[in-house]
């Protein structure tokens, strides 16, 4: 990713002064999450450019490091390096940190004065948002032009990549410019690499506070910076004390009950599905950092747990999250976890009176989805198996999604309510089980409910058929 930044005018290689780099050499910085480097492509009496240069490795965002996502592909095949994303604002930060604060020493009255300066950014993430590129920069005094694409030149129908070279152009102190792109960057950047938290509501009004409250832009900007966080937003315009903050935006006279999460509401749909048909043995396939399996083990009904995932990260997260290190042998003897991919036959998986796969399959890529049915519901084949995915009829409610685009990075696919029934309907007669389906979560009559559930139930003559286990070479281990 590059960002550069251009003063013309008169004595313009003084911009180093105001950078605190020097344009002579070029300079290396490094970062949590990658490297900085910092030279200058263009040095003249008349037009200087600086330029930022940052360089990510996906491969080591996933070790455990800033950034990491604790597993999934999307760790290691993403856009990071590649992109104007929340890691450019960090690292404008951190290598222009004297610079923002307005700081020059001897040349003070050049760093107070508005300079003629032009900044590109490569790559900016702007799916569908390019008018927001004018409505958010345009107020601050910037001319603004951006250069798009299509996704591939080999399949047009495509259409226009979601990212664009963004430049923009004003008459301004440099302190300004390195504030606004502090803060606008993260705010078209939907995959940010940090936790938000109050913090970041601090640093929000700390480098907005002398151009935020009067920008018309200002309730779309705190949204996106602050990841559409509520509470955060309110704190925002309450710190910011402005009488005409939108009514969506300030704190009701009576605070209402709070509403349970979506993924809340899943669990708790699974673990009732699982006690109203009396299991006593359950295993979670895909169970991530174990929330599922925490639930599990409250309920003294559930006398053998098991929880399976492909991340070891995950799976250290949810020995946490379950206090296994510290737990009693019979806890221990109860939960057990274990490393292992769902679409190979593994022994280990069977045994169990229920299985449950919540949002797991459409992590996986469709051409490896028979090798999971197969594994599941013809060699694993649980009496009872308790599935969701996202139904993608309601993305249309996710202001953040536009056509086409899946909830989360790492889908391979999104299957609307019909899409789901009619795999569900196949997978029930190929291996002798009946469904049912129900949906979870707020539910309108067009698009249904984000989230939608089947609940496999194996037929009784169905239990003594014998697996084709011969065929399968494709499944050992």
């Amino acid at each position: 990713m590059l960002l550069t930044i251009t003063y013309t005018g008169q004595n313009t290689a003084e911009l180093g002064y105001l950078l605190y780099k020097n344009p002579n050499r070029a300079q290396v910085f490094e970062l949590n999450h990658g490297r900085a480097y910092v030279f200058y492509p263009e040095v003249t009496f008349e037009r200087t450019t600086a330029a930022l240069l940052l360089d990510l490795d996906p491969i080591d965002l996933a070790r455990g490091k800033v950034g990491s996502t604790g597993g999934g592909l999307f760790d290691y095949v993403n856009d990071r390096p590649y992109v104007s994303s929340s890691f450019l604002s960090t690292a404008i930060s951190k290598v222009f940190g004297t610079a923002i604060t307005g700081r020059a020493d001897a040349h003070q009255a050049l760093s107070d004065t508005p300079i003629d300066l032009t900044a590109t950014l490569t790559m900016l993430p702007c799916r569908g948002e390019q008018g927001k590129l004018h409505s958010v920069f345009e107020p601050l005094g910037y001319a603004v032009s951006y250069e798009t694409f299509i996704s591939d030149e080999s399949f047009p129908d495509w259409g226009e990549s979601k990212y664009v070279n963004l430049t923009i152009r004003g008459t301004l102190r440099l302190r300004d410019l390195l504030k606004h792109l502090y803060v606008l960057i993260p705010v078209f950047d939907r995959q940010k690499h940090y936790w938000v938290g109050e913090d970041e509501v601090e640093k929000l009004l700390r480098l907005g506070s002398d151009w935020l409250p009067e920008h018309p832009e200002r309730a779309y900007i705190m949204n996106r910076y602050l990841n559409r966080r509520r509470a955060l937003v309110n704190m925002a315009f309450a710190r910011l004390a402005a009488d005409d903050a939108p009514d969506e935006a300030e704190e009701p006279a009576e605070k209402p009950e709070k509403k349970q999460t979506l993924n809340a509401q899943r669990l708790g749909s699974v673990v009732a599905a699982l006690k109203s048909s009396n299991v006593a043995r359950v295993i979670d396939l895909g169970c991530g950092e174990g929330n599922l399996l925490q639930l599990l083990a409250r309920e003294r009904q559930f006398t053998q747990i098991a929880g399976v995932d492909v991340s070891h990260v995950a799976l250290q997260r949810a020995v946490d999250k379950l206090k296994l290190e510290h737990a009693g042998d019979a806890q221990r003897a109860r939960v057990q976890l274990m490393q292992g991919s769902l679409t190979y036959k593994d022994a280990r998986f069977a045994g169990y009176d229920a299985a449950c796969v919540v949002e797991v399959i459409e992590h996986l890529d469709l051409p490896r989805l028979t090798a999971f049915e197969r594994v599941l519901f013809e060699f694993t084949k649980p009496p009872l198996v308790i599935l969701t995915t996202p139904n993608r009829e309601y993305n249309a409610h996710y202001e953040n999604l536009y056509a086409g685009d899946l909830r989360h990075g790492d889908h391979r696919f999104e299957w609307t309510r019909a899409e789901f029934r009619t795999w569900a309907a196949k997978i029930a007669q190929n291996f002798g089980y009946t469904v049912h389906f129900s949906e979870i979560g707020d539910a309108d009559a067009v698009c249904g409910a984000p989230t939608q559930m089947g609940v496999f139930t194996l037929s009784a003559h169905a239990h003594n058929e014998i697996p084709r286990s011969e065929e399968a070479g494709l499944y050992a281990r």
